[in-house]
């Protein structure tokens, strides 16, 4: 299968703003294919950015079949553009796809599809410190059907936008209130896939705490309201004595990071010890209070590391590190950020080269 391009003409293009927050802005083309059950994927091409047409009664609407994906594409300082374990994201996408009962990609060609996509519209890649492209590939259920039941059409797009720092602060750090009603996933749900139900479920609680001057929501385990899982927008990190790093280990209702997966490696590499554990939120709170536990810090791809300075759980503040950026999660985040740029070693091979 090949990508049919049909490009804009270059007078007509755009050029990336030199102001820009996370997900407001959309570059000039966007990749498509659909699917039925007689062709398999066909129609796949790049072509101008432009609106879907939806039969109202489209699956999607109604019972919310949908999943997408989250990745980045980085200027160098030379000019050229880095994608970060992108092939990993392709191969989530596809997890993602097989939980809510759609058809797979081809990882190669989907992987194929985002660098062309990136190389027709690199000049909407910002070289402002801290920024990137960001891109979200996303597959719908198209079939005209209100009966409950798997589509049987499906349409799989990718489109792209210059992107900020997520939280406006950059790397200060953010307050997060521990979810004590209300809960997002249980184990055997689709909480590890990334679902658009699962972000939906969280957004009562998340305005609620935002009115009180919260950033996050730190979500607990749905069966017994105690095991810390992860933060709406993130997974999350507890640092002890400035040398161990703990992250929820992985139940099935937490989505599988890969800036999760990446601070796994790359840390022993750099002088911590990692482990991932079942984490009790009374536990963790003594130990934030007691002194034990030094940095939180959140992790994904749209934050990349983000600093936890307050846990709120039951109307109490739990202070971390005074409210200050701890030396854990600049060191990872310089780290990361670094390889995601092309001005650190790539040890692990996580990079791919856009060819422009």
């Amino acid at each position: 299968m090949s990508i049919v391009v049909k490009p804009l003409d270059k007078s007509k293009r755009g050029v990336c703003p030199q102001e820009f927050s996370f997900g407001g802005t959309f570059s000039d083309h966007m990749f498509t294919q659909d699917y039925d059950p007689v062709n398999g994927w066909h129609n796949i091409e790049i072509t101008p950015y432009h609106a879907l047409s939806l039969d109202p009664s489209a699956a999607v609407l109604h019972y919310s079949q949908e999943i997408f994906e989250g990745l980045k594409a980085y200027r160098r300082s030379d000019g050229g553009v880095n994608l970060f374990r992108a092939e990993e994201n392709c191969k989530r996408f596809n997890r993602s796809a097989k939980r809510m009962v759609m058809p797979e990609v081809d990882v190669d060609l989907h992987l194929d599809a985002i660098k062309k996509l990136v190389a027709l519209d690199h000049q909407w890649v910002p070289d402002q410190d801290g920024a990137s492209l960001y891109i979200r590939p996303t597959m719908i259920a198209t079939t005209p059907k209100l009966g409950l039941g798997a589509s049987a059409n499906y349409t799989h797009f990718i489109i792209t936008g210059p992107a900020g720092a997520y939280f406006k602060g950059g790397l200060s750090p953010i307050s997060v209130y521990v979810a004590d009603k209300y809960r997002r996933a249980v184990k055997g749900g689709v909480g590890e896939a990334k679902t658009g139900g699962n972000y939906a479920a969280s957004l009562y609680a998340s305005e609620e705490v935002a009115k009180q001057g919260y950033s996050q929501v730190l979500w607990l385990d749905a069966v017994e309201g105690r095991f810390i899982e992860e933060v709406g927008a993130m997974n999350i990190c507890f640092v002890y004595a400035g040398k161990r790093i703990v992250t929820p280990e992985l139940s099935g209702s937490i989505l599988p990071g890969i800036t999760r997966d990446s601070i796994i490696k790359l840390a022993p590499a750099i002088g911590y010890e990692v482990s991932e554990q079942r984490l009790d939120i009374n536990t963790i709170l003594t130990d934030i209070d007691s002194g034990k536990i030094t940095e939180v810090f959140g992790c994904g791809t749209a934050a990349v590391i983000s600093p936890v300075g307050t846990l709120a759980f039951n109307g109490t503040d739990h202070v971390i590190n005074h409210n200050q950026t701890g030396e854990v999660a600049k060191h990872l985040y310089d780290e990361l950020t670094g390889i995601q740029y092309g001005t650190r070693e790539d040890r692990f091979g996580w990079i791919t080269s856009v060819d422009l």
